[in-house]
């Protein structure tokens, strides 16, 4: 029996329906859709700018289409809306032209159960094809394009505008951020054609297997965004020491505090998790020691010098890398998530030596996962802020909070001219 070639819009249509129907992330809906791993490399990046474009965009496509249904689709047509919300980004945001979205759309659809829905799908992508730049101009993207869930917490932590400049940046595809040792980074930087960054970072444009960039089979960068890379550098000099990096996958944090000169020990409660850590430690020509442990009851047999916490949670501060987390998440994994990251944050203070130092980070824009865990710890007297290290590039990105004390908060409209940045809170703690 031949096998029909894939097709990179029928493989997007599947993931797109993967990832909001059965809550999938993107990275897992395309690791496990078997027609999206057949297809040739240009057309795997096509199917999944497709879905990725269409999962930033999703407030504004459905919008459009419910402008043009007049009841709504019934649940076992999910296959019908994902195709047309596929056909309209086409239409819409990818410039395609409208009889190419359109017939494209249909050929999808040539199947008994799909069938009866081919004349309605036909005249809302027409539809949407001819008008779509008078539906684009009406529309409110900030608003369309943010969950209530999210656009309710983030307003009424930082105001509407901040709350649609976040909106905004989650619009844009992000660069490919890279972290060198600091001796390297003009080096690879006119290697790579990337930019370095005031914070240390290289910036390049996100274009092709990165497994392919000079100087990744020579373990000479790890990939790394520039926010993800501040945390660390928060600890300050850290040669010498044994930091504990808590919940270490994937290891980019292992990586920077092994290349500081520290001895670290990285604990993560995923074995799987943890070989990945392994491999990527291999590849960089580093050692750490790994631990499978569940980070809220991890033991130590001596106090350690620092620890590092990158705590579990919503990652809406990673929205610009994985624009299905508004989709797939709500209100529900921030309740749990809390609750770990306060255990982390207990245990980790047990297990610091006197005169030690935490970082408490998380890659969340929510105030619940960042400021008010660090808040809840002071006000139990669990801990104490620590010392800020006197880092310059940090500067722009330094919070002072009355209650509790400087810390970092990025935004990922912070540097937008340059490609902006993931969301991240982090601060500084010590022993009570």
């Amino acid at each position: 029996m031949i096998r029909k070639p894939a097709n990179p819009r029928g493989a997007a249509v599947d993931i797109l329906r993967s990832i909001l129907v059965e809550k999938r992330t993107l990275d897992g809906a395309l690791a496990l859709n078997r027609d999206f791993l057949r297809l040739e490399r240009r057309d795997r990046a096509f199917a999944r700018q497709l879905v990725a474009t269409t999962l930033r965009r999703l407030g504004q496509i459905d919008d459009a289409i419910q402008g043009f249904v007049a009841r709504p689709l019934p649940k076992k047509a999910d296959q019908v809306v994902a195709i047309l919300r596929i056909g309209a980004c086409q239409s819409l945001f990818l410039g395609t032209p409208p009889h190419a979205a359109v017939s494209t759309a249909l050929e999808l659809m040539e199947t008994d159960r799909l069938r009866p829905f081919k004349g309605l799908a036909n005249a809302v992508l027409r539809r949407i094809a001819t008008d779509g730049p008078n539906i684009l101009a009406e529309q409110d993207e900030e608003r369309l394009n943010t969950p209530a869930w999210l656009s309710q917490a983030w307003t009424a932590a930082y105001g509407e505008d901040v709350c649609r400049r976040i909106a905004r940046a989650h619009m844009v595809e992000p660069p490919l951020d890279l972290t060198v040792r600091a001796a390297d980074a003009e080096k690879w930087a006119a290697e790579l054609g990337a930019t370095i960054l005031p914070t240390g970072s290289l910036r390049l444009a996100n274009d092709g297997p990165v497994s392919e960039l000079p100087g990744y089979a020579d373990g000479a960068w790890w990939v790394q965004d520039a926010a993800a890379a501040l945390p660390v550098r928060l600890l300050g000099p850290v040669a010498g020491m044994h930091v504990v990096d808590l919940c270490a996958a994937p290891g980019g944090k292992t990586a920077q505090l092994v290349a500081a000169g520290a001895r670290v020990t990285a604990v993560d409660r995923s074995e799987g998790r943890l070989r990945l850590v392994r491999e990527n430690l291999d590849r960089l020509g580093m050692d750490a020691e790994l631990v499978v442990a569940d980070g809220t009851r991890w033991q130590c047999d001596e106090p350690v010098d620092a620890i590092l916490i990158d705590a579990p949670c919503s990652a809406t501060g990673t929205i610009r890398r994985n624009p299905d987390i508004p989709w797939i998440r709500g209100p529900k994994i921030v309740e749990k998530t809390v609750k770990t990251q306060r255990s982390l944050l207990e245990r980790a203070v047990r297990v610091l030596r006197p005169g030690g130092r935490i970082v408490y980070c998380t890659c969340s824009l929510l105030p619940d996962e960042g400021r008010d865990v660090v808040a809840d710890a002071l006000s139990r007297g669990i801990a104490r802020p620590g010392p800020m290290p006197d880092v310059p590039e940090l500067e722009p990105f330094i919070v002072h909070d009355a209650d509790i004390g400087a810390h970092l908060r990025t935004f990922p409209w912070m540097t937008e001219d340059a490609g902006g940045m993931d969301g991240f809170f982090a601060a500084v703690l010590a022993k009570a």
